[in-house]
């Protein structure tokens, strides 16, 4: 056969080409495999991460899930009246008022009074007693609660009514007797004895607390003397005989008060007055909304009724907690609290409710 150079190419240049093909054969492999191992490299990092990131969530998800069942599963706290934190913080508590001045006793601690007056055996536990043993009673009370929260200090004091809400008009036609002073310096004397504050109260009758206070000045001016008013024995409104209709104080009146107490305190350069307004019924206060807060003045809404434990809850609940002014107080009687055979709420139990109770007083 002859050769025939316009058909075939040259062996050698066959040979040629046959080895740069076999090249770029090669090189096509590596870049494939090289392609390969880099999926490959990148499928297990996903891989990884995907396992990572899932097993994350299933821990996330099973700690959920744990978290969840154990509340399902945790008894749910069941309190009385009272008591409930939630309920308290619902209502406004702990309220926004003027930080304590220098000498301030409230919040940093706790006052226990004994009620009453000298001249009655009846009125409560301050005249129910001799003196003597009554301030023997009073420092038992106190070294009571001062047990059942030692984290709060306790200070005594004897809360003396120097108004008192009469049946009969008197002389002045008002339906109130004040006290004379010698009885009232009396029982001061008997609260300089036992280290102890003494708190004026006033039930004015169908006398106004604007014309009765200043009677007092004289010994409010002393910084361990402060002040309570009685809402019960303001009858001023109804015209009613105390004793037969529960009267009423309205914001103004105790905005009055409160007033008058603050003017004493920069007259006389006092450290605060404690000021409590005792409160058992919804119209007992009026407008509470109304009441103003004076750094001077440190306010107590305090719970005046008596009853079964769960009465006194619930009124507490109703009056006290419901209707937010400063600080709060709670009292406990003796023979009212318990002639139906109920026990008389024991320290740790009054200090259930929320908030805790920082004036104590005992009838």
């Amino acid at each position: 056969m002859k050769y025939n150079s316009k058909r075939l190419l040259p062996p050698v240049m066959i040979f040629a080409l046959l080895a740069l093909s076999a090249c770029e054969d090669n090189k096509d492999v590596a870049i494939e495999a090289k392609a390969k191992d880099q999926k490959e490299s990148d499928q297990r990092a996903a891989e990884a991460v995907f396992a990572a990131t899932t097993s994350a969530t299933r821990k996330a998800a099973l700690f959920a899930a744990q978290t969840s069942a154990a509340r399902k599963s945790a008894p749910k706290i069941q309190y009385n009246a009272g008591e409930s934190p939630e309920y308290a913080r619902e209502c406004g508590w702990p309220v926004g008022c003027p930080a304590p001045l220098p000498g301030s006793i409230l919040p940093s601690k706790r006052i226990i009074a004994y009620y009453g007056n000298p001249l009655s055996k009846k009125m409560g536990a301050l005249g129910e007693f001799p003196k003597d043993d009554m301030l023997r009673r009073l420092k038992g009370e106190v070294a009571k609660w001062q047990a059942a929260d030692p984290a709060t200090p306790v200070m005594p004091a004897l809360h003396l009514i120097a108004v008192v809400a009469q049946g009969a008009p008197g002389k002045a036609g008002k339906y109130r007797m004040v006290m004379p002073d010698n009885i009232i310096n009396q029982v001061y004397g008997w609260a300089k004895e036992a280290g102890a504050l003494m708190f004026i109260d006033i039930q004015t009758g169908h006398d106004d607390i604007r014309t009765v206070l200043p009677r007092f000045e004289w010994i409010l001016k002393n910084p361990d003397v402060h002040l309570g008013i009685d809402p019960e024995f303001n009858l001023i409104k109804s015209g009613k005989m105390p004793g037969t209709k529960i009267g009423t104080y309205d914001a103004a009146d105790i905005n009055y008060a409160s007033g008058y107490l603050q003017g004493m305190v920069k007259k006389y350069n006092l450290p605060p007055k404690v000021f409590t307004v005792h409160r058992f019924t919804r119209n007992g206060v009026t407008n509470s909304k109304n009441i103003i807060l004076r750094p001077e003045v440190q306010l107590v809404m305090h719970m005046d009724g008596w009853g079964a434990p769960w009465l006194k809850r619930d009124s507490y609940k109703s009056y006290v907690v419901a209707e937010p002014v400063q600080y709060t107080g709670f009292k406990l009687f003796y023979h009212n609290d318990t002639k139906k055979g109920d026990p008389l709420m024991t320290p740790q139990e009054v200090l259930k409710l929320n908030p805790k109770p920082l004036y104590i007083q005992y009838q």
